[in-house]
């Protein structure tokens, strides 16, 4: 058991994701189904009765259960792999990245003796910071307004969309990452 856990913990090539990303793609369509993350918050409060609040909740949620199967197999997933399948090496990051995350105050796992994960502590781990409790609120916010503005997150316009090559979706995946290429370059550096 301990060579097969010792096999799973080490990092697999990106090809393996990619290829279960296609299968998982290709059985959707082949169902009929959408993929994509905010369409289970959807359904949750269809569930919960948001059609008394928004015509945008009044669906038959019970044809979407299995999106929220896929919200706790990814919850699941993400648990197991975190406590158990885990490499106790740090996370590879170039020189330069290193260099320039400790410009802005960001140590990295090679710099410091404990943690070895992508999460910088010095951002999402001290929540005694108003700052950071501002940013997770504003952040949060704007996720959300942006889900619904375009109409699906991320994953939903990014993998199931371009795959289907919907010009919407390629225009919503365009913004994300200018916006995200734009917070990260311009906004947090300034206010970290």
């Amino acid at each position: 058991m301990q060579p097969l856990l010792d096999f799973i913990s080490q990092p697999w090539h990106w090809s393996i994701s990619g290829f279960m990303i296609i299968l998982v793609m290709f059985l959707l369509m082949y169902s009929g189904g959408r993929f994509g993350v905010s369409s289970n918050l959807r359904t949750l409060c269809a569930i919960g009765g948001g059609e008394k609040f928004s015509d945008y909740f009044a669906f038959d949620w019970k044809k979407d259960v299995w999106n929220l199967v896929f919200v706790a197999g990814s919850i699941i997933g993400g648990f197991i792999a975190a406590f158990y399948l885990t490499s106790p090496d740090p996370v590879q990051i170039s020189e330069n990245t290193q260099t320039y995350l400790q410009t802005i105050g960001i140590k990295t796992p090679q710099t410091i003796s404990e943690g070895t994960g992508f999460v910088p502590k010095e951002i999402f781990n001290d929540m005694s910071k108003p700052l950071n409790i501002i940013l997770m609120i504003l952040g949060g916010f704007f996720i959300g307004f942006g889900t619904r503005y375009a109409n699906g997150c991320t994953s939903g316009h990014a993998i199931s969309g371009l795959s289907n090559l919907q010009l919407a979706s390629l225009i919503a995946v365009v913004g994300f990452f200018t916006g995200g290429l734009i917070i990260t370059w311009f906004v947090l550096p300034n206010i970290l």
